[in-house]
């Protein structure tokens, strides 16, 4: 697809950190799929990958976790 970021990118299956903030804690997903611009490295997940994102950070705060890097693992 054509990347809506910088407009010239063509977007190819590849992998991406993600981080996400809430309440003060943050936490990095390391090698997570996605669709990311060969120009400008803007990444684009799918609904369900965030989905299990958002789940994975939740789950990171209910444990208390202030700081925290993860490799991405589906199930």
């Amino acid at each position: 697809m054509k990347c809506v970021i910088c407009k010239h990118g063509e977007t190819e299956l590849s992998t991406t950190t993600m981080t996400l903030e809430r309440g003060g804690a943050v936490v990095a997903f390391k090698e997570v799929p996605a669709q990311v611009c060969t120009n400008c490295g803007e990444a684009y997940v799918d609904e369900a990958i965030g989905a299990k994102l958002l789940g994975m950070a939740e789950q990171s705060v209910r444990d208390g976790v202030e700081i925290g890097v993860r490799k991405y693992a589906p199930v």
